[in-house]
């Protein structure tokens, strides 16, 4: 089976710059094999190789060939599927929604938000690890974003929006690799 690991806070700025054949290079060095990247925001798709933490063991793979610190979360090709599947929202324009993959499930009042209604006209639903969130005046005007990305929250967060989260679905789609 297939798995995306999605990379937190790379390739964003000056700082954690890693170019995407040297993250395919570093998935390879761990032995797993059909490595992809999708985009330049740190997205790689890959046949694990054996059993164990992929996160954990990527996450160090990468601090020792590169010296940089990323979190990293990783969903099966049933669980993205699952993801697509459960979206709660109509979706329009596919880059005013996002999702916001969570490492673990955290109950919502533990993630500090608030009453969701001060974000309006954004909003967002949770179901499992994941948080849905419709961002009508895109991500940079939403102060929801900026709470859900900039703040100390409990678990590692990374956010995608729906046309990576539905590409990556169809990556780690049984039968592809």
């Amino acid at each position: 089976m297939r798995v995306a690991a999605l990379l937190r806070g790379i390739n964003i700025g000056p700082s954690k710059r890693i170019a995407m054949p040297a993250l395919r290079a570093i998935v390879e060095s761990l032995g797993h094999r059909d490595v992809e990247t999708y985009l330049q925001s740190g997205n790689a798709v890959f046949t694990p190789a054996g059993r164990g933490d992929v996160a954990a063991a990527l996450e160090k793979a990468i601090v020792d060939a590169t010296g940089h610190e990323v979190p990293v979360v990783v969903r099966t090709g049933t669980e993205l599927a699952g993801v697509v599947a459960a979206n709660p929202y109509r979706v329009e324009d596919p880059t005013r929604l996002v999702v916001a993959f969570l490492a673990e499930e955290v109950e919502l009042s533990r993630l500090g938000l608030g009453d969701l209604g001060d974000y309006a006209p954004d909003d967002l639903t949770q179901v499992g690890r994941e948080l849905y969130v419709s961002v009508p005046n895109g991500q940079a005007r939403s102060k929801l974003m900026d709470a859900l990305t900039k703040r100390r929250l409990p678990t590692t967060v990374t956010v995608r929006n729906w046309r990576t989260v539905v590409a990556l679905a169809d990556l780690t789609a049984p039968g592809r690799g």
